[in-house]
């Protein structure tokens, strides 16, 4: 006997069917984008979510990304948000404005509006590191949407 057997726990789940789920991709670092977005479309394919299901958004870049997932979020028509993108570092300060406004816009997102937000904004120090990421990030992150979408779902209906 564990010393958890009479505690209630709420467990998620990981079928999409009947999740509706909106991504907002950045086209700045576009072949990094294009990457995150098939592998995230992938994994929602594999979870259960129709492509009838999906809407894809595309802003130009990442401190874009949060108002184009707000405007979804209020919308009332997603279990769950997906953001998809890169920074990556350059020469200048410029990275780390970019990189931490957009994931405190993101963050704001989720908490401001109770839709679940998976944040698959890569930060990389070059193109290289972002393009070994791509693939599992965006897969990641249609994972992280799924189980949230659920997981939000029991918890409203406790």
């Amino acid at each position: 006997m564990s010393k958890y057997d009479s505690i209630e726990e709420v467990e998620a789940g990981a079928s999409g069917a009947g999740l509706r789920i909106g991504i907002v991709v950045a086209r700045f670092n576009a072949a990094v984008g294009d990457g995150l977005l098939a592998s995230c479309t992938a994994a929602l394919a594999k979870l259960g979510v129709r492509d009838a299901d999906i809407r894809i958004v595309t802003v130009p870049g990442a401190l874009e990304v949060p108002l184009a997932l707000q405007k979804l979020a209020n919308t009332g028509d997603f279990d769950a948000l997906v953001a998809l993108g890169a920074v990556i570092r350059g020469d200048t300060y410029h990275f780390e404005i970019v990189a931490n406004q957009s994931a405190s816009g993101i963050m704001s997102v989720q908490l401001d509006t109770g839709i679940p937000v998976a944040n698959g904004i890569l930060t990389t120090e070059n193109d290289e590191q972002a393009e070994v990421r791509m693939m599992q990030k965006g897969a990641d992150c249609a994972a992280a949407a799924v189980e949230m979408a659920n997981l939000l779902g029991k918890l409203e209906r406790k």
